[in-house]
């Protein structure tokens, strides 16, 4: 990791303890707001000792990509948690015989970015 990129990811997750620190739940409880602050600082604590010894700098790319838009997501709908998507089952196919194994296929590749590690934690 160069110098340049450590310190990019060390401000992302200073950014991410000073937003939890000021976060207010939508719903105003004082229950829900720890709950939800506690929830930012795990997560961020997760993910970045998960991804700690990622060296290849496409998958570094990916990540502080994934961490931004998480940041940028949570405060516009000022939810903490990552936003579900739904897609039906067998819904993507748009010609007759795909198989179960290309449909799951097609899901991966249609997931967004901010949800690309949410499943592998949770």
């Amino acid at each position: 990791m160069t110098p340049a990129t450590r310190q990019e990811v060390l401000g992302l997750y200073r950014k991410i303890l000073q937003i939890a620190k000021n976060w207010q739940s939508a719903s105003g409880q004082i229950e829900e707001t720890v709950r939800e602050k506690e929830y930012i600082r795990n997560e961020a604590r997760t993910l970045f000792r998960k991804n700690k010894n990622v060296t290849d700098p496409k998958l570094i790319k990916q990540c502080i990509e994934e961490c931004e838009a998480r940041i940028e997501i949570g405060l516009h709908y000022n939810i903490p948690y990552p936003r579900p998507i739904h897609l039906p089952p067998m819904g993507l196919a748009h010609k007759q015989g795909r198989t179960l194994r290309h449909q799951e296929k097609l899901r991966k590749i249609s997931k967004p970015i901010y949800l690309k590690s949410h499943e592998e934690v949770s």
